[in-house]
């Protein structure tokens, strides 16, 4: 059993873009609930299943396991709850640490956390200047929970200007 330890952080600047390589991610969920997930992703041109259960504060069990790309995107209209989420990836190297950000289209378009997977939850990181207020331990943030209740429907968007 793989142990996944991250930490989750919204993003203050773009900063992020120089130098990060890019990657569009489909997923969506077969089981989605506080102790366990079911979730079918598409990353690229692969095709990906995963388990995730009993999250522990920033670490959590997940079994991940490739699949046939046409059987992933098969899954996610059949199978997986709708809205699909759709966001694009960007990974970056940073004070020695793999960064993950993802910009999230459709109705989470505007969030952009960034990840940052660790070995060991008291492991120590520098925190790059683009890198914001922490949610790991913020529930809204999962990706498990932005399918149901999408950013657009929680944030407070600004109000336009009257003529």
């Amino acid at each position: 059993m793989a142990v996944e330890i991250e930490r989750k952080f919204l993003v203050t600047s773009e900063a992020w873009r120089t130098g990060a390589s890019v990657t569009p991610i489909r997923q969506g969920y077969i089981l989605a609930s506080p102790e366990k997930s079911v979730r079918v992703r598409t990353k690229g041109d692969l095709g990906f299943i995963t388990v995730k259960a009993e999250r522990q504060g920033a670490g959590t069990n997940e079994f991940e396991y490739e699949i046939p790309l046409t059987d992933a995107n098969e899954l996610l209209e059949l199978a997986c709850e709708h809205p699909i989420i759709d966001k694009l990836r960007f990974e970056r190297h940073e004070h020695g640490h793999r960064w993950e950000i993802d910009l999230f289209k459709g109705a989470n378009s505007g969030l952009v956390v960034a990840e940052v997977e660790l070995k060991s939850a008291d492991e120590s990181v520098d925190l790059p200047d683009w890198v914001g207020e922490e949610v790991t331990t913020d529930p809204k943030y999962l990706n498990a929970n932005l399918f149901k209740n999408p950013y657009q429907n929680w944030v407070q968007l600004p109000q336009q200007e009257k003529p």
